[in-house]
């Protein structure tokens, strides 16, 4: 019987965890001497590259001394911490890896507790010892404080601790005493870490993750909790409803490194991938034929907010999407549900309408962005946060917010936060900027991180994870401005935008197609405007003396996804499609916004 270690790593955003995964690899050399690879192995998806986070965990297996680690690296934002809770089911113990200077924050917070509360056994790395200002022992202290907060046994609280910096490659007891590679932290994974236990009886295996393949389709992947799983063997399947399902395993295959490797049987310990089974969902377990016992189904926190998904009914709909009706939205909406545990869909009473919920604004347009790229064309409405009815009472999300700020600035985040019913519980300074931390409405971080960036010269670090829901804070101003909206459709003309730069800012130039109804800048007042872009000079055969100054446009404001989402108003959407990113009234003429205005009222 071979020894395993099953291992996560949990960190912050940006805290160095796939660089570190990297260096593990590297260590154990996997590579041949002749193959090159770039940094970030696991983080594959074009999407989580461009934005240095990590999405969807990934299980990796490397061999050190003998034993076999099969390490799985987690996202590190709390938007993603369905991903978080389904995937540490599969580990004994844990990795928390901390920034050096940053130390523990909020995200790292929401999944340490995760895993105290499962039991699994921590061994915490101080990355970046290597950073200016870096703070190790303080950080020490600071991760020992919270896990005693989190409720943390004796034996958990008695973690080991290792300094050193992943990017560099090195690891060691003392952050003094830089060694030469990250060979401590693998013998701390084999001294400290349980390994996997062997229980006897009949096999029991709970669905964790899954894949797909063009050839043998929808795969399963999860840890085998007990008895030994074979090749060809017939299994029952125990679904969440309670019913069973009669199904056989044709191929057994195991992680080695990067890939991986076809067995015949898998023992209680490792963590497999089954082929062959149909009808499966996130949840479910793979039990004896004849006496099949169910394992506790994973449970995953509730969703915070919800958004309206719709088909793109606008002028410009069709233009650059393959997929555009609501057949093809449906079917996408509820296909990512089977694989984002995190993540709602529920049907309204329009068949190309439906409302999406999730952990929050990234959770959301991660979804978003990875449909526009596969081809999809879509309108979302503003994201709405939910509330509950506790003791009839309406309650809603409350945030805990961190913003570290240089301190000259700080003034102005909390005037800003508190302007949002946010209640200031910590000041303190850290190095040479300030830090503070708020409990905030879940709504009053819609639209926040701009006005703070702004404010602060882009110089503010937010974060924020879900805290609990409390009785109702009253009423948030939204935005203070109002829309410039086209009146007409057809390419701006920059004789035009010129003549309206006082009227606000625009979100388009010159040369731009635009429809009647989209939303084409900001207005310097609080009320909607709709402007006529589409006009040119008039032209006469009488030359002006002098007259004629040059056109200065200022450059059109550009918004993220993100941005975009928490900009628009309640009578606005966003069309979304794999080119473009347009905002635009509910209502695109006169008459479809007394339609609008009429169903605002019955509702």
């Amino acid at each position: 019987m071979q020894s395993i270690r099953n291992i996560a790593i949990i960190a912050h955003v940006d805290h160095g965890k796939t660089t570190l995964v990297d260096k593990i690899i590297h260590a154990s050399k996997l590579f041949d001497e002749h193959q090159q690879f770039d940094d970030l192995i696991l983080d594959n998806n074009d999407l989580e590259r461009e934005r240095g986070i990590t999405i969807v965990s990934k299980n990796v297996s490397v061999r050190y001394k003998g034993v076999k680690i099969n390490v799985i690296d987690t996202p590190g934002h709390a938007d993603f911490g369905g991903e978080v809770e389904r995937v540490l089911k599969m580990a004994d113990g844990v990795l928390l890896l901390v920034d050096a200077f940053e130390g523990a924050m909020p995200q790292t917070r929401f999944v340490l507790g995760k895993a105290i509360d499962l039991g699994l056994k921590p061994i915490v790395v101080v990355n970046k010892v290597d950073k200016e200002n870096c703070r190790p022992d303080e950080v020490h202290e600071q991760v020992f404080d919270l896990m005693f907060n989190l409720g943390a046994t004796e034996d958990q609280l008695d973690f080991t601790t290792l300094y050193g910096s992943s990017k560099q490659g090195w690891m060691s007891t003392d952050w003094n005493n830089k060694t030469e590679d990250i060979t401590p932290l693998l013998d701390a994974i084999i001294e400290v870490i349980p390994q996997a236990p062997f229980r006897e009886g009949t096999p029991q295996m709970q669905i964790t993750s899954l894949d797909y393949s063009s050839f043998v389709g929808r795969i399963a992947i999860g840890r085998v909790h007990r008895g030994t799983l074979k090749e060809g063997a017939n299994m029952t399947l125990c679904k969440r409803d309670g019913s069973m399902k009669k199904v056989k395993i044709k191929e057994l295959q195991v992680f080695e490194g990067l890939g991986k490797a076809k067995v015949e049987e898998v023992s209680a310990g490792e963590i497999c991938a089954v082929t062959g089974i149909e009808g499966f969902d996130i949840g479910d377990t793979i039990a004896d034929f004849e006496n099949p016992e169910p394992l506790e189904r994973i449970s995953i926190d509730e969703p915070t907010m919800n958004m309206l998904f719709t088909i793109n009914n606008s002028p410009f709909f069709g233009k650059e999407g393959k997929f555009v009706t609501s057949r093809h939205l449906r079917e996408r909406l509820f296909k990512e549900t089977e694989k984002n545990l995190a993540l709602r869909v529920a049907e309204t009473d329009k068949e190309d309408t439906f409302l999406v919920y999730g952990r929050g604004i990234l959770h959301l347009s991660v979804l978003i962005e990875t449909m526009r790229r596969e081809g999809y064309e879509l309108q979302v409405g503003q994201p709405q946060v939910l509330f509950k009815e506790i003791d009839g009472e309406r309650h809603e999300p409350i945030e805990h917010l961190v913003v570290d700020v240089p301190d000259e600035v700080a003034g102005k985040v909390i005037e800003l936060v508190t302007m949002r019913k946010g209640e200031l519980t910590i000041m303190e300074p850290k190095g040479d900027l300030q830090h503070l931390e708020f409990n905030i409405p879940a709504r009053g971080l819609i639209g926040l991180r701009n006005n703070v960036l702004t404010a602060t010269a882009g110089e503010a670090i937010m974060n924020h994870r879900f805290q609990s829901y409390e009785p109702f804070k009253g009423p948030i101003p939204g935005r203070i401005n109002g829309s410039l909206i086209a009146m007409e459709t057809g390419p701006g003309t920059a004789y035009s935008i010129d003549k309206l730069q006082d009227r606000g800012v625009f979100f388009v130039e010159p040369g731009e197609d635009v429809y009647m109804g989209q939303v084409i800048g900001e207005h310097s007042r609080g009320n909607d405007l709709t402007v006529n872009i589409q006009k040119g000079k008039q032209l006469t055969n009488m030359r002006a003396s002098g007259s004629d100054n040059n056109v200065k446009i200022v450059p059109k404001k550009q918004f993220s996804l993100e941005e975009a989402m928490e900009y628009i108003q309640k009578d606005e959407y966003l069309e979304v499609t794999p080119k473009s990113i347009r905002m635009r009234k509910i209502w695109l003429d006169e008459n479809d916004r007394k339609r609008y205005e009429k169903k605002v009222e019955a509702m």
